[in-house]
């Protein structure tokens, strides 16, 4: 019944909060707001469902019995408040909160640059340490530090996306995209990318890991020097 249907729906949200990559178990401003608009949008998903269910209901039950001149006038009654007004009400609202609840955007103070390749990212730190350093799938950052991402593409278009840290940004050729992410404390983000792009895309994931912010540049000192790192 509606108890165990219940239990199911909590285990099933638990399973994800516990995922790596689960858009729901935030651990940023930016990530939360994601997550906030998935609930409101879940709910008032099942809103509408519930309501069209019920809908149903009344006019197959209403078919078979009574006026058909009444009947037909309140089924027309019953399908523009209930078809139309309703679900248009649920989607404005969830638009309106969507935008309403958004963070304010952090200004970025750490600036990096992200080309994606098939099937692999490229990094780069133009104000690292004595010139600009590289790494390959990793993407290091000062905790608690709004950090500004440059993303490129080398070939195809690919989604930048580290669900727990905020939203999706695609990496297009021939045009630079820019996204800010805070990680709020040190510990390591698992990220992957977001769009199709070719047999490899499975295995096109990053990871960001953020550093104590005064330990960050004696990191960058070790990193390569040499553009075009490659897997």
């Amino acid at each position: 019944g509606a108890g165990k249907a219940a239990v199911l729906l909590t285990g099933a949200l638990a399973g994800c909060r516990d995922a790596p990559l689960s858009a729901i178990d935030a651990a940023s401003a930016g990530a939360r707001h994601v997550a906030d608009v998935w609930y409101a949008m879940a709910w008032g998903g099942a809103g509408i469902l519930l309501l069209m269910l019920a809908l149903t209901a009344v006019a197959v039950r209403r078919s078979k019995d009574g006026d058909a001149g009444v009947s037909a006038r309140r089924g027309h009654w019953l399908l523009i408040a209930g078809g139309v007004l309703f679900p248009v009400s649920v989607m404005a609202a969830l638009l309106v909160y969507a935008y309403a609840k958004a963070p304010p955007k952090d200004e970025a103070a750490y600036h990096v640059q992200v080309t994606a390749h098939q099937w692999w990212w490229e990094v780069r730190y133009p104000d690292a340490p004595d010139g600009a350093r590289y790494s390959l799938n990793e993407l290091h950052v000062p905790a608690g530090v709004a950090v500004g991402i440059e993303l490129r593409s080398a070939d195809v278009i690919h989604g930048f996306w580290v669900p727990k840290l905020g939203g999706k940004m695609d990496a297009i050729p021939g045009r630079t995209n820019r996204i800010v992410y805070v990680a709020p404390e040190p510990g390591v983000y698992l990220g992957t990318c977001a769009e199709y792009c070719g047999t490899g895309h499975a295995v096109m994931q990053l990871r960001v890991i953020a550093h104590p912010p005064d330990a960050l540049d004696g990191l960058l000192s070790r990193l390569p020097t040499t553009e075009g790192v490659r897997p």
